[in-house]
C-alpha cells in the first residue's frame, strides 16, 4: 500500500496536498480498496466555502456509498471532471488522475490536526 510523505491525512482516509493556496483533496489508497469499484463521485459544495470535517460530496462504489469530508477549511473551486467521467481513476490511481477536488485555502493554513504519512500507516495497519 502506498503512503506519499509529501501528503497529509485524515481519519477518514481523506488525503490533501498544500501548494500555495490551493489545497487537491482525494481518497487514499487504503479507502479506495475497501470501498472496492468506484462508479460515482457527487460533490455537493461547489465554489462554497466549507469548513475542515464537514461533507463536500459521497463517493459511491458498486456495495456502498461513503460521504467525503474536508480534511481543512476552504473553498472548494474544482471538481476533478476526469473523475466525474471516469470514476475508475479513483481506483486506479488516487494520489495523481484520481484526485477528486482542489480547493482555495488560506496560505497560512495549519495542517498540525492531520496525519503525516508515517501516523496513518500505523493507523491504517492497526
Amino acid at each position: 500500500m502506498n503512503f506519499p510523505e509529501n501528503l497529509r491525512y485524515t481519519k477518514e482516509h481523506i488525503w490533501v496536498k498544500i501548494e500555495g493556496d490551493t489545497a487537491t483533496i482525494g481518497i487514499t489508497e487504503f479507502a479506495q480498496s475497501e470501498l472496492g469499484d468506484i462508479v460515482y463521485v457527487d460533490i455537493e459544495q461547489m465554489d462554497e466555502i466549507v469548513d475542515a470535517d464537514e461533507v463536500f460530496g459521497t463517493i459511491e462504489a458498486v456495495k456502498t456509498v461513503s460521504d467525503l469530508f474536508m480534511p481543512i477549511k476552504g473553498e472548494v473551486f474544482e471538481f476533478n471532471e476526469a473523475v466525474e467521467d471516469e470514476p475508475e481513476l479513483v481506483n486506479t490511481n488516487s494520489y495523481d488522475t484520481g484526485w477528486i477536488i482542489k480547493a482555495k485555502v488560506n496560505t497560512d493554513v495549519s495542517l498540525e490536526a492531520l496525519l503525516t504519512a508515517t501516523q496513518y500507516k500505523s493507523l491504517v495497519n492497526a
